[in-house]
């Protein structure tokens, strides 16, 4: 069973989002998906946007590329701090990471 199948969304597209105030520093998500996650300074790491900036709002949610779905999946369920969130855009329900039902 690939991470699609197992998260049940074949094909719908998916979002992630880091809770800075939970973050621990380790550097596993820039580890398994530097596409995607980045620490910065002040050694939390928050998602990057399609430009590679960093989105440091409160909340900011960047797009999952499909390619890279097992690497952020793989960085949600190894997180330390439990603070990666990956949501299908549909309708926000939290497929992984610790909302995940």
């Amino acid at each position: 069973m690939n991470v699609q199948e197992e998260a049940g969304v074949d094909g719908e597209d998916l979002e992630v989002w880091i809770d800075q105030d939970l973050c621990t520093g380790d550097g596993i998500c820039a580890q398994y998906a530097p596409e995607v996650f980045e620490l910065d300074i002040d050694g939390l790491a928050y998602v990057k946007g399609a430009d590679d900036e960093l989105l440091q709002a409160k909340g900011a949610t960047t797009p999952v590329p499909l390619p890279l779905l097992t690497d952020v999946a793989d960085s949600a369920k190894e997180c330390p701090g439990e603070c990666i969130h990956v949501r299908r855009v549909s309708d926000k329900v939290e497929i992984f990471g610790p909302d995940a039902a």
